[in-house]
């Protein structure tokens, strides 16, 4: 039997209701579900936008970033932007899209990926937002007005890695983003009569760790160049690791302290193979895990959904028997 993704979206309503009242006659209440979103976390390098797409793979879906520098246009190798490649043709909201000299803030954020999670489920598909800025989804899901506990249900995922396995991987990610041409890339953000890095972009890592090696570069003989853009790419790495440090504070605190139902998985055997092996190790850990935690979801518990014959259908994308639905590389993943 064939379900179709519009069963996942669509408005369901339960039996009527009786409100009781004083003096009136008693009304009639339909209660409606609420629309679903998910939400994705993690420490920066952990493979939240990997999981994205793999995910809408699954699902018909379309992304909304919450990382608040990779919302600015430009330094897409300094902030590890996803690339359009990467991207698999799934629509992505919120992505290089803001003027990178004014502050993005969580107000803005608030309102416009309000917008865009209307809009993609008017269009039936399942809005995932993924990034590492937790203040941005806390100011979202905890608003004082209640704006989105009141119209959402919402699910989140926790992408975990240990942090001396996270800590290796980020240093050895850095070097590659100066292959890629991260000093070139960051050249046209220094400005000699601006040390001022709390605005906009700017306050991406690896703006301010450069300032120096800038000021200096055509004032040093070639020893001392290379000290200051050694001590400037060392830098960026100690800051990316206090960064992941503080991300993973802030989700224990969401989980432990807000009380959050956060659902962690642990993809640090990713971390630790290679090749096709460490595909097999994403699928079996991270994505088989999470897809068969958002069909529960998206089901809202209904039987049909651990049915090894159930299958959900829409825009030529099925999802059926999650257990063995993966393929063993996720570099070509299609649920089927």
């Amino acid at each position: 039997m064939t379900t179709t993704i519009s069963m996942f979206m669509s408005r369901l309503t339960q039996p009527l209701i009786n409100v009781p009242t004083s003096n009136v006659p008693k009304l009639n209440v339909r209660q409606i579900q609420k629309e679903k979103v998910v939400l994705i976390m993690g420490a920066t390098g952990a493979g939240k936008s990997k999981l994205s797409v793999d995910l809408a793979t699954c699902f018909p879906s379309e992304i909304i970033n919450s990382d608040k520098i990779q919302v600015y246009e430009g330094l897409d190798i300094v902030t590890n932007k996803i690339s359009k490649e990467e991207q698999k043709g799934v629509p992505h909201h919120l992505l290089g899209t803001q003027n990178p000299n004014i502050d993005f803030t969580s107000y803005d954020f608030c309102d416009m990926s309000l917008g865009a999670i209307d809009s993609i489920t008017r269009r039936e598909q399942l809005p995932i937002i993924v990034g590492g800025s937790n203040s941005y989804l806390e100011a979202l899901i905890d608003d004082d007005d209640y704006k989105f506990r009141s119209r959402y249900d919402f699910c989140c995922l926790w992408v975990d890695v240990k942090m001396d396995v996270l800590d290796s991987y980020v240093q050895k990610r850095v070097d590659q983003m100066y292959l890629n041409g991260m000093v070139n890339e960051l050249r046209p953000f220094f400005n000699p009569n601006n040390k001022d890095y709390s605005i906009g972009i700017r306050k991406a890592i690896g703006v301010p760790e450069f300032d120096e090696y800038f000021r200096r570069e055509h004032v040093v003989d070639e020893e001392t160049k290379q000290r200051l853009l050694d001590e400037a790419i060392n830098e960026i790495k100690v800051n990316t690791c206090n960064l992941a440090r503080k991300q993973f504070g802030k989700i224990q605190r969401l989980r432990n302290v807000k009380r959050w139902k956060i659902h962690r998985l642990d993809a640090t055997p990713v971390f630790q193979k290679h090749g096709q092996e460490a595909n097999k190790a994403w699928n079996k850990f991270v994505l088989e895990p999470s897809a068969m935690i958002i069909a529960k979801f998206l089901y809202n518990n209904n039987s049909s959904s651990s049915s090894s014959s159930s299958s959900i259908t829409s825009n030529n994308r099925v999802v059926s028997g999650f257990s063995s639905s993966v393929p063993a590389s996720s570099e070509s993943v299609v649920c089927v």
